[in-house]
């Protein structure tokens, strides 16, 4: 009994290492999961008078439906351009193929936990292998099969690759983020050129007017009615209102360029017919949940690089436990080849390796340091992202609710504009008023014209933005059905 405990205790000294790591394993473990943020019950710009302090707990919803949005525009040519933009689109493939990146990298890592299995065989010539043939160089030939596997005893595996797969979700809600902002900067490229072909057409329609009152002096400068200067003024008012409407033209092939980027097609091919402002305006239903907010791409995104940054925090700590690996091997080992296979010639070891560093210098803990603070950029990028949402969404709510306001401001002044421009018409051709009083009045209407045309497009504008805002659609199971849309014909009455 006494020669058993003898030999037992070099044993029993070979294992403490290998016990005290596991009694530490505890402190590996990974940290809590990211607690779900509070938010308000409404975004502030809709929500009714309630008690100060009501908030709802929001729990992560990156899987929710964010819906075919932009066909509550009820617009075909719009319709067509998102989808060939969402097949087409640089961005879009870039953030496709980073997430591809990211799932090799996930399978890469994951292939780490499993059994390495291989096939080797080699030849060398040395000295020394033939004891009977003195120093006289031989050669050795072997071939066989290599096994080797860790044991995942700490975690550090398991937890490298959930980090590696909360990567691979993170490119996978970044993805998700370009589609959604690709299919936001087409609409509102699209509606800013269909905004801009109603601006253009009004000003050619002005500068029809302006024509027709310069044949008019021009006969009465003729007949000695009117002196050469009122034929000069109404010149430069055609000038000037032609030189903007070429302004115009610029800026349209600008965004017609901008849409073919966005479709994926040369600027040189890519032609949009002018055609009439007809696309619908969604009207944002009241009471829409700020829980919408937890689908966003982008704020799924920083999430899931939180939880990633945490993994990676426990594969840090598990540097300060040792690493068990379990080999194998087995083939045939001969100094000539026509032996090689033979059963004498087999060969086989196993073995199993524990490395536990003593002392690195300092190199763990500051990983363990480097992995926490990655951890606190994560989370304060999580919550940087957070309240950026809310703003956006205040933003785009604010604005859709002032801009309401100043159409319905801007279309009486576009009606007295209209009004006063018809008087002043009427007394000029009588005699009653001056030129000068004419062309101020018909530049008063074609400037509050313009206005409310400007108006109406950042509404549109607006809209859209507030649905990028969202992360998608505001048509959610917890929202209110959208009302019917308007027309720019209805706004324009209203």
């Amino acid at each position: 009994m006494k020669s058993d405990s003898k030999l037992s205790r070099p044993w029993r000294a070979a294992l403490l290492p290998l016990v005290a790591a596991l009694v530490l394993v505890g402190c590996a473990t990974a940290p809590a999961e990211l607690p779900a943020f509070n938010t308000p019950a409404q975004f502030k710009e809709q929500a009714a008078p309630q008690a100060e302090g009501t908030w709802t707990r929001a729990q992560p919803a990156e899987s929710q439906p964010r819906g075919e949005w932009w066909r509550a525009f009820r617009d075909p040519v719009l319709d067509k351009l998102v989808e060939r933009a969402a097949a087409n689109n640089t961005s879009i493939q870039s953030a496709a193929a980073r997430l591809a990146e990211a799932r090799a990298v996930l399978r890469s890592t994951d292939a780490d936990r499993a059994p390495q299995v291989g096939l080797g065989a080699g030849a060398s010539r040395q000295a020394g292998l033939d004891r009977n043939q003195s120093n006289r160089p031989s050669t050795l030939i072997t071939a066989g099969v290599d096994f080797s596997y860790e044991i995942d005893l700490f975690g550090r595996l398991s937890r490298a690759s959930d980090a590696a797969r909360l990567d691979a979700e993170s490119r996978e809600g970044l993805l998700q983020s370009t589609r959604l902002l690709v299919q936001a900067e087409t609409a509102q490229t699209y509606l800013s050129l269909r905004a801009l072909d109603a601006e253009r057409a009004l000003v050619r329609e002005t500068v029809g007017a302006y024509r027709d009152t310069l044949r008019l002096v021009q006969r009465r400068n003729q007949a000695g009615d009117l002196a050469e200067l009122d034929v000069v003024r109404v010149e430069t008012e055609v000038a000037a209102t032609e030189s903007e409407a070429l302004t115009l033209d610029r800026r349209r092939a600008e965004l017609e360029h901008a849409l073919a980027v966005l479709t994926g097609e040369t600027a040189s091919s890519f032609a949009l017919e002018t055609q009439d402002w007809s696309t619908a305006l969604p009207t944002i239903p009241a009471g829409v949940p700020a829980t919408v907010l937890t689908r966003r791409p982008d704020i799924s995104a920083a999430q899931k690089a939180v939880f990633a940054a945490q993994s990676r925090v426990g594969v840090a700590q598990t540097a300060w436990f040792p690493s068990i690996s379990l080999t194998g091997g087995g083939g045939y080992a001969s100094s000539d080849i026509d032996h090689l296979f033979k059963w004498s010639a087999r060969s086989w070891g196993i073995g199993a390796l524990l490395a536990l560093p003593l002392f690195d210098g300092g190199r763990r803990e500051a990983g363990v340091q480097s992995a926490n603070a990655q951890l606190d950029g994560a989370l304060a990028n999580y919550r940087a992202q957070v309240l950026g949402a809310f703003k956006d969404v205040e933003d785009q709510l604010s604005s859709l609710r002032i801009l309401e306001q100043q159409s319905g401001v801007q279309g009486r002044a576009v009606a007295s504009a209209s009004r006063a421009t018809t008087l002043s018409d009427s007394r000029y051709r009588n005699g009653l008023v001056s030129q000068l009083d004419l062309l101020d009045a018909r530049r008063q209407e074609l400037q509050n014209r313009r206005q409310a045309l400007q108006v109406r497009s950042a509404q549109y504008q607006a809209t859209v933005g507030l649905v990028r805002a969202l992360g998608g659609s505001w048509e959610t199971p917890q929202a209110v059905g959208a009302a019917t849309p308007e027309t720019p014909a209805q706004i324009a009455t209203r």
